[in-house]
């Protein structure tokens, strides 16, 4: 098949190959990834602006390792956003690509990006996060710890006068998040997020553990918090994931968590837009949320004197 020419925000872009297929088992080709990403950018964009990506890229599809980008490659079209950002430690300065318009996650697709990782702080202030997320993988094949530890995360930071929302990973968990007023830096915001990982595996010893090595965790679910530091990142909402059937990053209502049929990958690119057409993006308004995380902190040392 000749190349694909699409015309999206004024851009033009071309689709070299666009019939190459990135997941085989069913058939999705770069061109099907194109148009997914073209049609979810309304409620995807929200999102991503202003956060600085990683990219996961798949040129020879699924089937064939991916790898991941951080700097923006020299032949990206100069309309394509991008942030230039020091990292410490030897890194260097990074110019991470930035998704502002439906043009700019078309083109990325055309580029077999399959998934968009963001960053949990934004390019005007990226050492203070405006976000800090659990990510909750299941210990074992079983996905109701994975339930059951989302509600626990989720009621403790409620409990502390934040506001969390949850979503599928698209792989094999689900992350909680709550949004923050970006006024502390990572370490702080981490810091609190390893208290309550504590105070959870303290009032849920059987179930959950703080325990990064897996041979100490003995079957019980592990909070994660590692993802709350600079440069790290998560997975964007509605970003495809190099899975078989192309399952996406969704997010969730919360009552949604007890669904049975609610897996990590119950959300894929061939059923997500039926979902849209019947229910609002449940993240529509995280930003309205946004709590200190002073008000974590309150809580964590109450109940600590507890």
């Amino acid at each position: 098949m000749s190349d694909r020419t699409l015309t999206v925000d004024g851009e033009t872009i071309t689709l070299s190959h666009p019939d190459k297929v990135l997941f085989p088992e069913h058939g999705l080709s770069k061109s099907d990834l194109a148009d997914y990403y073209q049609r979810v950018a309304p409620m995807m964009l929200p999102h991503l602006r202003d956060r600085p990506l990683t990219l996961h890229r798949f040129p020879d599809g699924i089937g064939a390792h991916g790898f991941y980008q951080q700097n923006r490659s020299d032949y990206f079209p100069d309309w394509l956003p991008a942030a230039s950002i020091d990292h410490p430690g030897g890194t260097g300065t990074v110019t991470h690509i930035l998704c502002e318009r439906a043009a700019d996650l078309v083109y990325l697709a055309s580029q077999a990006t399959l998934t968009l990782h963001a960053w949990l702080s934004r390019v005007d202030r990226p050492h203070r996060p405006d976000q800090l997320v659990f990510d909750l993988d299941p210990p074992g094949d079983d996905f109701e710890p994975v339930r059951r530890a989302a509600w626990q995360v989720g009621d403790a930071l409620r409990d502390a006068g934040l506001t969390p929302f949850v979503k599928t990973t698209g792989s094999r968990g689900l992350h909680v998040v709550a949004p923050l007023k970006p006024g502390a830096d990572f370490d702080r915001v981490r810091r609190a997020c390893r208290r309550l990982a504590d105070h959870l595996v303290a009032r849920h010893p059987d179930a959950l553990t703080a325990e990064q090595r897996k041979n100490k965790r003995h079957g019980r679910l592990y909070l994660d918090i590692m993802r709350n530091a600079f440069g790290q990142t998560a997975v964007a909402p509605y970003a495809v994931r190099a899975k078989p059937g192309a399952p996406v990053a969704t997010p969730l209502d919360w009552n949604e968590v007890n669904d049975a049929d609610i897996g990590p990958r119950r959300y894929r690119v061939d059923n997500l837009f039926r979902r849209l057409g019947q229910k609002d993006d449940p993240w529509a308004d995280m930003a309205h949320h946004a709590a200190d995380i002073g008000t974590l902190e309150t809580a964590l040392r109450a109940w600590e004197r507890d």
